[in-house]
C-alpha cells in the first residue's frame, strides 16, 4: 500500500505534555470560566497539529465514511488545512479508527488537558504567547481571510503545539456545563456525566477576533457540522510506543 495513502499516513506527530498542576479558568473571561481553580492533569500526548484534510482523507478512503460538508470546497480542501465540518461523533469515530489501525489509545482531549496544553507551561497569561492581544501577532490582519490556514505555518507554543487557540475550534471529549468549574474534581476532570452540548476550545478563522484566550470555553450540539470546527487527537501516555515522531514538551511544575 502507498505510504502516502495507507494507514500510517494518518498517524500524527504527538507532543508529550508533562503531568502537572495549573490554574484552570480566568477571572478576565466569561462567567463559565470561573472560579479559577487548581487542576492536576496526568501526562498525555497531544497532536502537534489539528487533523488535516490529507489525514482525514485516509480515514475516508479506508472506511467508506461519508465526507463532511465543504470537502471539495477549494477554500477548505488544501491537504494541509485542518479538516472542517466534522461532527463530534465523527471525530470520535476517527479516534476509534486510528486506535484500531495503530493499536494505541487515541481519543479527544478533555477540556482540562486542552487548556493545560494550550498554556504551554506558562501560568497566568491570557494567550499562549502572553497577554498581548491577538492583533499583535505578525500579519494578523492578512490571515484567515476565507478559511483556516494550512497547519504549522507559524511558531508553536511552549509545548510545541501549532495553531493552538486559533485556526478552527477543536472538539473536546467533555459534555458542556456552564457552572462545572464550581464542582470540578481537582484531578483529571472529565466533565459532567451527561449534557446536550459538547465542549470545544480554541479560536476560529470565521470570527471577528480569530484567536481565543487559553481559558475561553465554547460548545455546540455534538451532531453539528460547521466550517470552523475541527479537532486534534490525544493519546494515552501509558503506552510509550504511542505515536509517530514524539517531541517531549518542557517539564513544568
Amino acid at each position: 500500500m502507498d505510504p502516502a495513502t495507507g494507514p500510517s499516513a494518518a498517524e500524527p506527530k504527538l507532543v508529550l505534555i508533562p503531568a502537572g498542576w495549573f490554574s484552570m479558568g480566568s477571572e478576565a473571561g466569561q462567567e463559565n470560566e470561573r472560579p479559577v481553580h487548581r487542576v492536576w492533569v496526568d501526562s498525555f500526548y497531544l497532536a502537534a497539529c489539528q487533523v488535516t484534510h490529507a489525514e482525514y482523507a485516509v480515514f475516508l478512503k479506508l472506511t467508506g465514511a461519508p465526507v463532511p460538508p465543504h470537502w471539495d470546497d477549494p477554500k477548505f480542501n488544501h491537504p494541509e488545512q485542518p479538516v472542517v465540518a466534522v461532527s463530534w461523533f465523527e471525530a470520535v469515530r476517527y479516534c476509534q479508527w486510528l486506535s484500531q489501525i495503530s493499536g494505541r489509545n487515541y481519543r479527544l482531549p478533555t477540556e482540562a488537558e486542552w487548556e493545560r496544553a494550550a498554556r504551554g507551561g506558562v501560568e497566568g497569561k491570557l494567550f499562549p504567547w502572553g497577554d498581548g492581544p491577538p492583533q499583535s501577532l505578525p500579519k494578523y490582519n492578512q490571515r484567515w481571510n476565507t478559511g483556516p490556514e494550512p497547519v504549522a505555518r507559524h511558531q508553536p507554543n511552549g509545548f510545541g503545539l501549532y495553531d493552538i487557540c486559533e485556526n478552527v475550534h477543536e472538539w473536546c471529549s467533555d459534555w458542556y456545563q456552564p457552572d462545572y468549574y464550581a464542582v470540578s474534581p481537582e484531578r483529571n476532570p472529565r466533565g459532567p456525566e451527561s449534557g446536550q452540548r459538547r465542549t470545544s476550545r480554541g479560536g476560529s478563522w470565521r470570527h471577528h477576533i480569530k484567536v481565543t484566550r487559553c481559558a475561553a470555553r465554547s460548545s455546540i450540539p455534538p451532531a453539528f457540522q460547521y466550517a470552523d470546527y475541527g479537532f486534534r487527537v490525544a493519546c494515552e501516555a501509558g503506552n510509550r510506543e504511542c505515536c509517530a515522531p514524539v517531541t517531549a514538551a518542557p517539564t513544568t511544575g
